[in-house]
């Protein structure tokens, strides 16, 4: 596969994930890509010298990097994995720590359980990126439990 193949690949799967027009910006032509050296699958997706995305093998999607989370959100506020948390909490989920469903204050429709999210304060900053565990509907809805499972917080990478 030519490096072209492979960027309109690693762009669709971004825009089926993300929503429409999310793989053109956050992978702009000058983005390096790391291939697994057991498999030969794409593995990592640099820019510059930093992680933006993993792609991961068990099921094809991308799991991203902070830097990636904030690529996203600069550039396309119409992506559909968005999750706002009270301002109260950010230091927590910051940290690494969890979104509860009763700090939740909005999330896209769209996100559905074990879907890629960014979680945003009030002022969209990127706070952490992690796993849906409910639907977008239900992080509204619900008043207990955890709502999203955050695998970085952005003091992890910043």
């Amino acid at each position: 596969m030519s490096l072209e193949d492979d960027l309109t690949r690693i762009r669709a799967v971004a825009d089926y994930q993300f929503g429409r027009d999310v793989g053109a910006r956050l992978f702009p032509r000058s983005v390096k890509i790391s291939f697994s050296p057991r498999t030969g699958r794409i593995r990592y997706i640099f820019l510059g010298e930093k992680r933006i995305a993993t792609m991961r093998p068990t099921d094809g999607l991308f799991s991203l990097s902070i830097e990636g989370a904030k690529r996203i959100v600069e550039s396309t506020p119409s992506a559909r994995c968005f999750v706002t948390v009270k301002n109260d909490v950010s230091k927590f989920v910051i940290d690494g720590g969890d979104a509860f469903a009763v700090h939740i204050v909005k999330a896209d429709d769209e996100i559905r359980a074990k879907d890629e999210v960014i979680v945003l304060d009030s002022k969209r900053r990127v706070l952490a990126v992690g796993r849906a565990v409910l639907s977008g509907a239900e992080m509204r809805a619900f008043k207990r439990g955890v709502a999203v499972k955050v695998r970085h917080g952005s003091l992890d990478e910043s």
